[in-house]
């Protein structure tokens, strides 16, 4: 049993895309829930017969602006 990583960012268009690292497997869904079910699909298409733990790593870049008066 091998562990795939997701890296899973906010789609410009709006949604979330994810992408494996180390592997050729990218999917995108308008939400997170979808995004799993999306993922999981995604795997067991590249390794139907093999148990992979999948961790979906999100990224949120907030911007944080200070003012000085």
């Amino acid at each position: 049993m091998t562990e795939i990583v997701f890296l899973v960012e906010d789609d410009p268009e709006g949604g979330y895309t994810a992408i494996a690292l180390g592997e050729s497997i990218f999917t995108q869904a308008d939400d997170i829930k979808a995004l799993r079910e999306m993922v999981r699909d995604a795997v067991h298409c590249h390794f139907p017969d093999c148990l992979k733990i999948t961790c979906l790593h999100i990224v949120k870049d907030y911007v944080v602006i200070s003012r000085n008066w």
